[in-house]
């Protein structure tokens, strides 16, 4: 694994992260590094999206993987930051922690431990969300006389609804790994000592599909995630009669009839 040697001045001294990136498998990392509770600072929130865009940028990579090094995946930000911050600086943070979402390329959260607060808002900006057993979500803003900032509420509300989303948010509940699975949040759910395997066959999974394709699939889901009905057929149309004219589609078609796996360039 190597670290990239990025030139976004954002990324020149990282705060309570690390990115690696695993070129040969298409793969790149970005590891929250500040154990045992891996609080998330305000600079680091700044550097968390110039580290997505570039690995977004990044041709080796096929697959962004957020994770972290502990039991806990992050307890949060740091609490007094936010009476430092100025008020256009926290205007910016859901921005920021969209980061994820924004990506071409498909990002996988592996969630563990305490996953709250602004772990548990980036976690639900990713695409895929892998909870090991242990994973307790939060989002406890209500305790601090405050509300999610960074997109927490809106994202939870589209994936469990309206009731489920009151219960989490105006309680400041935990929701077990367990929970989180059943209601859709996170779409496996693994013993501790598996987290880092699934992840693995996921990201391996995924790379066996076309790049073309998938950042197709992903920006049309997207932008059709608030669309009517026929809004989102319309945009699916679209899409779809894009990749009609790839290599890769023709390559897949001549795959199935040939009875062999595909070998997909992203063209």
């Amino acid at each position: 694994m190597t670290n990239p040697n990025y030139d976004h001045p954002a990324l020149a001294d990282l705060d309570g992260f690390r990115i690696e990136v695993d070129a040969e498998n298409e793969r790149g990392d970005i590891i929250l590094d500040r154990a045992p509770m891996n609080v998330i600072s305000m600079r680091q929130r700044d550097q968390l999206r110039a580290a997505f865009e570039a690995l977004d940028g990044d041709d080796r990579v096929r697959v962004i993987v957020l994770r972290a090094e502990g039991e806990n995946f992050s307890s949060g930000g740091y609490i007094k930051g936010f009476l430092d911050a100025s008020p256009e600086h926290v205007s910016h943070l859901a921005d920021n922690i969209a980061a994820p979402w924004r990506c071409a390329k498909p990002v996988i959260a592996a969630n563990k431990g305490y996953t709250f607060g602004v772990g548990f808002e980036i976690s639900l900006a990713c695409d895929f969300r892998i909870a090991a057993k242990s994973t307790r979500y939060a989002l406890p803003e209500q305790k601090l006389g405050q509300i999610p900032g960074s997109g927490g509420s809106a994202r939870l509300q589209a994936l469990i609804g309206l009731a489920r989303t009151k219960d989490v948010v105006m309680r400041s509940r935990r929701i077990s790994g367990q929970q989180a699975y059943d209601w859709g949040i996170a779409v496996e759910l693994v013993e501790d000592d598996a987290l880092e395997a699934a992840t693995d066959a996921l990201v391996s999974e995924l790379r066996g599909f076309s790049p073309m394709a998938q950042r197709t699939a992903k920006k049309l889901l997207n932008d059709s995630e608030n669309a009517t009905v026929a809004t989102g057929i319309e945009l699916e149309g679209h899409g779809y009669s894009r990749l009609r004219q790839s290599e890769d589609f023709a390559e897949g078609v001549k795959a199935f009839h040939e009875k062999r796996k595909p070998v997909f360039v992203g063209r």
